[in-house]
């Protein structure tokens, strides 16, 4: 009898220890484990734009670089252009906006109306935002250097009285380049022609002589008999 009772006993100890096992397994599958690790940074992201490529001056939406897409300056040129660029910038945001515009004018003795402060903007103003990048304002000093600027405009102003010089170097200074090539092509084609007219003329003048000199002889010879 106390066989049997020692064995119940050890059963339900058995039993209870095994209920607890489980228990405890199905809490520690219900509790929250480590998560998984930081993932990539999302594109776009402050600390994702960190790392990423500084832009030019005013390159703040749209990264570009001005020696690539402007080749016809000179990479003096395009220093000058970017140190008055960051001289008006008063804001340092990478723009010139309406009242730097105007008090750039109003610098270099041109000052313009609030109208035309606008038209200025508004002539070279691409994306619209009413301001100048750095790639709206090299803008300027293209078209003035391809002749495409009206002389009483503001932007002409700007161009000629910021003392950087795109006449020597740049679209005009190629253009003139090719123009005064094509010119000295003529000329040379000219001065062919002025030869060989003359060479013609004392090949004429030359057989004119022979013949003359022929009938000399044939007539001298017609005395002599």
């Amino acid at each position: 009898m106390a066989a049997e009772e020692l064995a119940e006993r050890l059963g339900r100890r058995l039993g209870m220890q095994e209920g607890e096992t489980e228990q405890q397994q199905r809490r520690h599958e219900a509790e929250p484990g480590p998560g998984p690790g930081p993932g990539p940074l999302p594109p776009g992201s402050p600390a994702g734009r960190a790392g990423g490529a500084e832009g030019s001056p005013g390159g703040g939406r749209r990264l570009f670089s001005p020696a690539a897409e402007f080749r016809e300056f000179s990479r003096r040129q395009l220093r000058d252009m970017e140190r008055l660029f960051r001289q008006y910038d008063a804001g340092r945001d990478g723009f010139i906006d309406l009242m730097e515009l105007k008090l750039m004018m109003e610098k270099l003795g041109a000052p313009q109306t609030h109208i035309g402060l606008k038209n200025m903007i508004k002539e070279v103003d691409e994306d619209l935002d009413s301001k100048l990048s750095f790639r709206e304002f090299l803008l300027i000093f293209r078209k003035a250097a391809a002749g495409e600027l009206q002389e009483d405009s503001g932007l002409h102003a700007l161009a000629r009285l910021s003392e950087i010089d795109v006449s020597t170097e740049g679209v005009k200074g190629a253009k003139s380049f090719f123009e005064a090539k094509a010119q000295a092509m003529t000329e040379a084609s000219r001065f062919e022609e002025e030869i060989r007219a003359e060479q013609e003329e004392k090949k004429k003048q030359a057989e004119e002589l022979k013949q003359r000199k022929a009938a000399f002889k044939e007539l001298q010879s017609a005395f002599a008999q």
